[in-house]
């Protein structure tokens, strides 16, 4: 996992959808196909960006199509305040949207740049940025409860949380926006109360709620002996405390943001600087590592001044799927270098 700061194109689209072979075959055997004037084709892709591929409520600008070849037209797309436009594309029958394209020869010569070689020609793994060392390391994960990646690096971390046990300070904080919507605000103060007042019981609701279908707060709550009784008033002294909710109703005017705020762990925010989820941050540093266990147990096993006979265990080498459920990525899926941020 890299914890870099992601734009919001690479943020909202993921891994680029490839359909260069598709446009190919509309390019050369559909000569006769019926075709979209310019302004039909910019309402069509507007109206499926809109339904499809943002968050409700982020704003995007979308230029006039040009033409781009015999079979496409291009736009360029700006997303919420992002400064730099990105080109798409859509073929002349409206019927197949291309996020982006990708240059070949630029990411070839850049893959081929950053690797280095042994002597005996292997390539060698990129320097691991370690974290400062400690005979208790403090472990703190910054996530937005229903970003894809957030749930991604959670499913990796907690089997490691679980096996560390007391040997480190692990906390799961939140980001001080939310992409998300009303739901994800609710389910931050849910999970921050179970921590803050059944801090026991808040890896196996958290593991619960990651690896369920969408979310099943209620079912994860009962699974996980949590009292929800307290977990309700704590969360409506949170939500008077902190006015998350009354923020929220008064809209994006009061936000002073596109997204609402979500002030809890505020301090630690800009103390370490977050800016998207997930953001690992180990003694005080941000860490980055891979989104599997066993790339988290490394890089928190590494901050140990004396390492703990539990840092032997073999963790799980695959990357979690990002989202909700329990699968695992493809290793090369590239959702280890994606997040939720501005």
């Amino acid at each position: 996992m890299t914890q870099e700061k992601k734009s919001n194109n690479l943020v909202i689209f993921g891994i680029i959808l490839v359909v260069l072979f598709a446009v190919g075959v509309f390019m050369t055997k559909n000569d006769k196909a019926k075709v979209v004037t310019p302004a039909e084709a910019k309402a069509k892709t507007e109206k499926f960006i809109k339904d499809n591929l943002l968050t409700e409520g982020t704003k995007f600008t979308l230029s006039d199509a040009k033409e781009y070849n015999k079979g496409l037209y291009e736009f360029e797309i700006t997303i919420a305040d992002s400064k730099e436009p990105f080109k798409s594309y859509l073929t002349k029958d409206g019927k197949m949207f291309v996020p982006s394209a990708m240059d070949i020869d630029k990411i070839t010569q850049e893959k081929e740049g950053a690797a280095t070689t042994t002597d005996s020609g292997a390539k060698a793994e990129a320097p691991v940025v370690e974290a400062p060392k400690s005979d208790k390391p403090k472990v703190e994960v910054f996530v937005m409860s229903y970003c894809p990646y957030g749930t991604q690096i959670e499913k990796g971390i907690i089997p490691v949380a679980q096996a560390l046990g007391n040997k480190i300070d692990f906390k799961i904080k939140f980001v001080s926006y939310a992409m998300h919507g009303e739901k994800e605000l609710k389910e931050n103060m849910v999970q921050y109360c179970i921590d803050k007042e059944q801090s026991g019981k808040m890896l196996a609701y958290v593991d619960c709620f990651v690896k369920s279908n969408n979310g099943e707060s209620d079912k994860c709550l009962t699974a996980a002996k949590v009292d929800k009784k307290k977990v309700e008033a704590c969360v409506a002294a949170t939500d008077k405390q902190f006015k998350v909710m009354e923020t929220f109703k008064k809209g994006e005017e009061a936000w002073g943001n596109q997204f609402p705020p979500f002030a809890i762990h505020k301090a630690d925010n800009e103390k370490y600087g977050v800016q998207g989820s997930p953001t690992l941050i180990i003694n005080g540093k941000e860490i980055s590592a891979g989104r599997d266990a066993a790339s988290l147990a490394k890089a928190i096993c590494g901050a140990f001044n004396k390492k703990p006979a539990e840092c032997d265990k073999k963790f799980d080498s695959a990357s979690p799927s990002a989202g909700f459920g329990s699968g695992t990525e493809k290793a090369a899926s590239g959702t280890d270098a994606a997040g939720c941020g501005q």
